[in-house]
């Protein structure tokens, strides 16, 4: 270091000693120590003398007026030499590092530094091995880099893949199945290309479609009822009446109105685009307020916000009510959304019959646990997977969700349980349900869609409805079973 001055000179000595008669009652005062430990504390007190920080990222500039010896490190060697008994030598000069190709900016490099002067140099075996060591961790970083680079190079190549096949989809779609949609929808070569996922120009259109229009609902009617959830917003904000209105209470309107407004803000939160101030914010505001109006028999349930948002990505505001009003008329959402409870243990018990005949080892030990499938399999249906699954996926599972029905929906949830069935049997009950509440952000469509096309939607030759059919049977007719949802 620099000495400037009588002042700085006499701050240093004192800083010098204080340091020494620190380190001499660290070590000598009970009992001595070995000269390891010392040359360890002797070499930290050098380094914060020094000025580390400039050592590790960048070399020292050259000055005539640098001091071989610092006052510190003068008392140091002293010190050390006196207690030892060891002669301190100044290390040969060595230009070590001017041929480096590779330096990274961090402390891996400090082991190629020499040790400063007033401490015993490194032999030339431990030199020798610091310099294998450092080589071995640039090869080793080097390694990681070329390793990254490829696999983002993979990445980029199975997405221009991805991306090849969906315009070659795409012209398929709109120039032969959509105009001959009737015709062709229920042919092998439309299900095969439908399972490979729909191009995100006609999703909504072919979701639109597949759905259907069983209520014939138009988009006309979805602007009475908007604006009769609008009058019912400005008349609730102006006035807390108790007075029924169309035979919905106040309070009824009050838990709606602040659910849905609740539900908004939490939904696909990462997107920024349903939050108060976004772009689809009103949208969303607007189906869900007109369907209680048009459903007032239902109202809102949580979750429904989830399933809304994804058809208004997809589709016109129009368009996505007229899905959003059929698709939740469909039998099994219908059963769940009214909160059904016998029909959602119906559809509980038939997915445990094909749970146990495609995982029945993991089966076993979820009966073990007592975990029933009301446990994960609720959020799932009620949103279609698409708080469960990252965006992009849950999409794809509606895209066959719409091919197949509620069946798929079941089937999509037996994949997640095959897919992580290892995990699975290594957890107690707490850590199940909480794994599977809260899925892993980095589950890819190929992992899934593999496992989901493992699963076998057969039992004892009968298929899902076959199944379902059956169950409800037996349970009107008051025959029990062994099925763990249906005991409880």
């Amino acid at each position: 270091m620099r000495v400037r001055g009588r002042g700085a000179s006499a701050q240093l000595l004192r800083r010098s000693l204080e340091l020494s008669e620190h380190v001499r009652e660290a070590f000598f005062q009970k009992g001595q120590r070995n000269s390891d430990q010392l040359f360890i504390v002797l070499l930290v007190g050098n380094y914060l003398v020094k000025s580390l920080p400039e050592r590790i990222f960048r070399k020292l500039p050259k000055s005539s007026s640098r001091c071989e010896i610092p006052a510190c490190g003068l008392l140091n060697k002293l010190e050390y030499e006196a207690r030892t008994g060891r002669t301190c030598k100044p290390p040969p000069q060595s230009s070590r590092r001017k041929n480096i190709e590779f330096e990274p900016l961090s402390t891996t490099a400090l082991i190629l530094e020499d040790r400063p002067s007033n401490l015993p140099a490194k032999s030339m075996e431990e030199a020798s091995r610091h310099r294998q060591e450092y080589d071995e961790m640039v090869a080793e970083a080097k390694k990681r880099e070329i390793k990254e680079a490829h696999k983002r190079k993979k990445i980029m190549k199975e997405r221009f893949k991805q991306e090849e096949n969906i315009a070659s989809a795409m012209v398929i779609w709109i120039n032969e199945i959509l105009p001959n949609w009737e015709v062709m929808r229920s042919t092998r070569r439309v299900r095969e290309l439908w399972w490979q996922g729909l191009p995100p120009s006609v999703r909504g259109k072919v979701w639109s479609l597949a759905v259907g229009n069983e209520l014939n609902i138009t988009p006309e009617l979805y602007e009475i009822f908007l604006s009769r959830a609008k009058e019912r917003w400005k008349s609730f904000s102006e006035t807390s009446s108790e007075n029924d209105t169309e035979g919905i209470s106040v309070a009824d309107r009050e838990a709606s109105l602040e659910l849905i407004k609740l539900d908004i803000s939490r939904t696909f939160p990462s997107l920024y685009i349903f939050q108060k101030g976004g772009p689809y914010h009103d949208v969303l505001h607007s189906i869900l307020g007109a369907y209680t109006c048009y459903r007032p028999d239902i109202g809102y349930v949580q979750g429904m916000s989830f399933i809304a948002a994804v058809l208004i990505l997809n589709l016109e505001e129009a368009d996505a009510f007229i899905a959003f009003a059929n698709l939740l008329n469909k039998p099994c959402q219908l059963a769940f959304f009214r909160v059904d409870h016998s029909m959602m243990l119906k559809y509980f018990a038939t997915f445990e019959i094909f749970f146990e005949e495609n995982l029945s080892k993991l089966f076993l030990h979820f009966k073990s646990y007592s975990l029933t499938p009301d446990i994960y399999l609720i959020d799932w249906i009620f949103t279609l997977y698409s708080k469960s699954l990252p965006l992009d996926l849950a999409c794809r599972v509606w895209d066959v969700f719409c091919r197949d029905g509620e069946e798929f929906l079941f089937r999509t949830g037996l994949g997640i349980l095959r897919l992580y069935e290892d995990i699975l049997l290594q957890m107690d009950f707490i850590h199940i349900a909480q794994f599977l509440t809260k899925l892993p952000e980095d589950i890819t469509s190929e992992k899934l869609f593999s496992c989901i096309a493992a699963i076998q939607m057969q039992n004892s030759a009968k298929k899902w409805t076959q199944v379902f059919a059956s169950v409800m049977k037996d349970i009107k007719e008051g025959v029990k079973n062994n099925s763990p949802a249906l005991k409880s």
